[in-house]
């Protein structure tokens, strides 16, 4: 009898993470992240207060820049940090000098969105102010990088999916909604 409610249980989990959707709300632009084995992942993106990263996003994800390609860092401990995406080399290798991008930079932004649960902020270059293809999504709120580092997006469902993301867990799509 266990047996039987522990195998229906993992079944309505694992039907629950595949099952997940969002319906972007009017005007509203919104970027899918499905991760191999973890589920979907739905970022809203804050298009008139980022115009130049959301953009650059936006059209390196319509390009399918980021499918295949591998988280390249998961900070957990001593408390949960961020996930990170956006080097295309994560596809091959993964090492400590994931640094790299589309070849396109973009300025800073000042969005005015805080670095708090569920943030998505753009990479940057401290010396130049300026970013990439690379992203974070904050497991907590972290305000020492507010004006260093621009939130673009926020999480609106699928948190649970990014806790459980582990370095190397691979991106199968990014989709954009909306918009």
């Amino acid at each position: 009898m266990m047996r039987i409610i522990v195998t229906i249980a993992l079944l309505l989990t694992a039907v629950a993470a595949w099952a997940q959707n969002y319906a972007p709300k009017a005007g509203e632009t919104v970027m899918k992240i499905a991760v191999e084995g973890r589920g979907n992942v739905f970022i809203r993106l804050h298009t008139k207060q980022a115009p130049a990263i959301t953009g650059q996003i936006i059209k390196l994800a319509k390009q399918g820049f980021y499918d295949g390609q591998r988280f390249h860092r998961a900070v957990k401990s001593p408390r949960p940090y961020l996930v990170q995406v956006g080097d295309p080399a994560s596809k091959t290798r993964l090492d400590d000098q994931m640094d790299g991008g589309s070849g396109t930079n973009v300025p800073y932004e000042k969005s005015g969105f805080r670095n708090t649960t569920g943030a998505v902020g753009l990479r940057m270059d401290t010396t130049t102010r300026t970013g990439d293809s690379q992203f974070y999504i904050l497991l907590a709120d972290q305000s020492i990088l507010d004006d260093k580092y621009p939130v673009f997006g926020q999480v609106v469902e699928g948190m649970d999916v990014v806790k459980r993301i582990e370095r190397g867990d691979r991106v199968v799509s990014v989709t954009i909604l909306g918009g």
